[in-house]
């Protein structure tokens, strides 16, 4: 079951937030897409929790939700990713005090793919970090510098995330000897989203959760 909880950020301020608990010791922190905090997200906590990993996503938006894309374009270039990761941080170091949490991961989806990148590139509250198609740009911080074990899930067919910038981004972990496991479906941006029906992918959205969860199995 999901809660809408509270949490205070880094610099005390208040956070929101989706939580489901499991019963374990193991965490995850949820980063949302550029709509914001939606049901997409909740169904990603929910499945979660159900596989003994109690999940926390983070409201980044504070409150409001993307209507289209023009709305979520505007939010996400709104955003300051600097204070977006010191508030995923603030969900560990919550899930660590009040939910008894002793490894976490941080996920995410797009854009919260990328910030889940770069919060494992600037943070020590985490063991291990999986992005679904989502790369920061370049002039964020070098990725070659991340410490935690990375698993990442790319499109194909995605102008965003492009198979070159995946390339790249393959030649970062590798410059930086990364522990990192990069893998590719036959499929659109965003194949994981099951309330976007027009590229959403079952096939390949179950053998990427398939992955997930082995690879949380072995880092946390």
């Amino acid at each position: 079951m999901i809660q809408n909880i509270t949490f205070a950020s880094i610099d005390q301020r208040s956070c929101r937030g989706f939580l489901a608990k499991s019963p374990t010791k193991r965490a995850v922190v949820v980063i949302q897409e550029w709509w914001g905090l939606n049901d997409n997200i909740r169904l990603a906590c929910e499945r979660l929790a159900s596989m003994g990993y109690t999940a926390l996503a983070p409201d980044l938006y504070h409150g409001v939700l993307a209507k289209n894309a023009d709305e979520a374009r505007e939010q996400m270039q709104k955003l300051d990713f600097s204070r977006a990761v010191d508030e995923i941080r603030a969900a560990a170091l919550h899930l660590k005090k009040n939910e008894g949490a002793i490894s976490i991961a941080v996920l995410g989806f797009c854009m919260g793919g990328a910030l889940t990148l770069l919060t494992a590139l600037r943070a020590t509250e985490f063991q291990a970090a999986v992005c679904f198609y989502g790369i920061p740009p370049k002039s964020a911080g070098d990725l070659a510098g991340i410490r935690i074990p990375v698993q990442a899930h790319f499109a194909t067919t995605d102008d965003w995330c492009t198979p070159e910038s995946v390339e790249a981004l393959e030649a970062d972990f590798s410059r930086g000897k990364v522990s990192s496991e990069v893998h590719r479906y036959e499929a659109q941006h965003a194949f994981a989203n099951e309330k976007r029906p027009e590229v959403y992918d079952a096939e390949a959205a179950a053998q990427a959760w398939k992955r997930v969860f082995e690879f949380l199995s072995k880092t946390l």
